[in-house]
């Protein structure tokens, strides 16, 4: 069984998560430049299997796009075009970035450590792919 990977996209940076090969537990991997994406995720997944990828789509409270949503739409066809063996999903991410905020808050971070956006990324990327197994589990 294959990891399953979820990517929050930005515009600058993307934070990437993954799960264990057994698709139990979500975990933060790392934050990258947006553009060294592709060059990342083909040194990954030259090492580990993975079986599926997740991208957060950012979309309005009504469901409008946001500025993000081109962007992300891009690295959806930039990945499919070079894993097209790997499934690529959409997934809601509105609420992903205040989670993590929340989240750093409650694991008592400096404000300082709060305030890297690569780790509210990671975060992100890890509560949208622990949600997602969630609403897939049983």
């Amino acid at each position: 069984m294959g990891r399953i990977m979820a990517i929050d996209y930005g515009k600058k940076r993307t934070g990437i998560a993954v799960t264990d090969p057994l698709q139990i537990i979500a975990t933060a991997l790392t934050t990258i430049d947006s553009p060294e994406l592709i060059p990342f995720l083909k040194t990954y997944m030259a090492r580990e299997p993975v079986e599926k990828i997740i991208v957060g789509m950012p979309k309005n409270w009504d469901d409008t796009d946001t500025h993000g949503t081109e962007g992300a739409r891009k690295a959806i066809a930039e990945i499919k075009k070079h894993f097209p063996q790997i499934p690529v999903e959409e997934t809601d991410e509105r609420y992903t970035s205040k989670m993590a905020k929340d989240a750093m808050l409650q694991m008592g971070l400096k404000k300082k450590d709060r305030r890297d956006k690569k780790t509210v990324d990671r975060i992100a990327a890890t509560i949208m792919l622990q949600e997602y197994l969630q609403a897939h589990s049983g």
